[in-house]
């Protein structure tokens, strides 16, 4: 038995967001019914083809385990269809523009007349507030959430970054409001709105960084590279490589930089390790001299700390200065790029890597379940073709006849 399994999602959603939130609900065994456009689809089906009319990967890799009903809510069937199949799920999840549930005639008063046990869930670009109707995408979400602020360099322009942080890990938020709306049902029997903010999860992601907005105001931030020869203004600055977390690290070249523009590995310097690193790099004569030899006395010269490693690293590659700091305990992680994980055995061994056979796109790479649960085991099934179980669901879900079926296909309905 699946950990969801008995769930029903009615999946109203669309590009990213909402789709990761479905997809890792779908992985732990909840029936996700995809409603799709007739005819268009989810805008990604589309969006970024690699290969002519075949659903691009951007779809594919967000909709697994998933089914797929094309329904038209203009229409007067369409919406009894719809109005039935709320009847028959647990949850409602979109991530629509702000109110147009409301326009196609469903708020959350009227949802509520038609099965008052069921969870709305929702994605939003933020909450209450000035920018409450705007619209937001991932790069958007990054740069109102605080992530770009505190990105990059000092001396360099904000960046945003390449983890996409605004929406599957928005996607992430919401689906543990849902799961947590399905645990308070079980005792109150009603359900309740869920809503994630794009800007509220970012922000969320970025707490360290709002820690050192309020530590700010008692002094510069030490572990900050801009300590103690740089300036601090009145906002938490961008950090280039510094590591965050009270301890210094830096990402420094190994060997073959000039050619592969991922050859660096992360270090960090903690302190209880440092004896090791000191003289796995034949500097040695730190650990005796008071200019090197404590925490305090390395801060106001890391650059040059780093500079010493880094003429080490650079005569080795990053997988051979693994190999040699991994035993001495120092904190450090290869830059691996996407080329390496998709071809790591390991990731691949745990199903964090997984391939999937498409009958129009052939086999494919993907990310599987990144949770694990010992007695839930996920098992990626491909995403769905454009309304490949509308019959499917209308029969088995709504207990519709074939010759209703037929009626509502003949009406445009579905």
């Amino acid at each position: 038995m699946k950990a969801l399994e008995g769930v029903r999602i009615l999946d109203m959603t669309h590009v990213q967001s909402g789709p990761t939130c479905t997809q890792l609900l779908a992985w732990f065994g909840a029936d996700v019914i995809k409603v799709e456009r007739p005819g268009t689809g989810d805008a990604t089906r589309r969006q970024l083809q690699d290969i002519p009319d075949v659903d691009s990967l951007y779809f594919t890799m967000l909709n697994h385990n998933k089914r797929s009903v094309t329904l038209n809510t203009k229409h007067e069937t369409g919406r009894a269809i719809f109005t039935r199949l709320i009847e028959a799920c647990d949850v409602l999840c979109e991530n629509f523009a702000p109110g147009a549930l409301d326009r196609m005639g469903f708020s959350w008063e009227r949802i509520q007349e038609i099965n008052p046990r069921l969870i709305y869930a929702s994605v939003k670009g933020f909450g209450p507030g000035p920018y409450e109707d705007c619209k937001v995408y991932e790069n958007v979400a990054q740069c109102t959430g605080g992530g770009a602020s505190t990105t990059g360099f000092d001396e360099g322009p904000p960046l945003v970054t390449g983890a996409q942080i605004g929406d599957s890990g928005t996607g992430l938020h919401l689906a543990l409001g849902i799961v947590t709306a399905l645990f308070q049902r079980e005792k109150t029997g009603r359900g309740q709105r869920v809503e994630c903010a794009m800007q509220d999860g970012v922000l969320n992601l970025c707490r360290v960084k709002l820690r050192d907005q309020q530590r700010l105001a008692h002094g510069p931030l030490k572990e900050y590279p801009q300590y103690p020869n740089g300036t601090f203004g009145d906002a938490t600055p961008r950090s280039g490589n510094a590591s965050g977390g009270g301890q210094p690290g830096w990402i420094v070249r190994c060997k073959g930089w000039e050619t592969d523009p991922n050859a660096y590995i992360y270090i960090i310097t903690q302190a209880a390790a440092f004896d090791g690193l000191a003289r796995a790099i034949g500097r040695a004569d730190w650990l005796e001299d008071e200019d090197w030899s404590t925490p305090a006395a390395r801060l106001p010269k890391l650059d040059r700390m780093f500079a010493e490693i880094e003429k080490w690293t650079e005569k080795r590659t990053k997988f051979e200065v693994m190999e040699i700091l991994n035993p001495l305990n120092v904190p450090c992680g290869p830059v691996l790029s996407m080329k390496e994980l998709a071809e790591e055995p390991s990731l691949r061994a745990t199903g964090t890597v997984v391939e999937v056979d498409h009958p129009e796109r052939g086999r494919y790479l993907t990310v599987g379940n990144p949770i694990k649960l010992s007695a839930s085991p996920a098992e990626v099934v491909r995403s769905p073709l454009l309304g490949e179980h509308t019959s499917e669901v209308l029969r088995e879900v709504l207990g519709m006849d074939a010759q209703e079926v037929d009626a509502a296909r003949r009406e445009g309905a579905v």
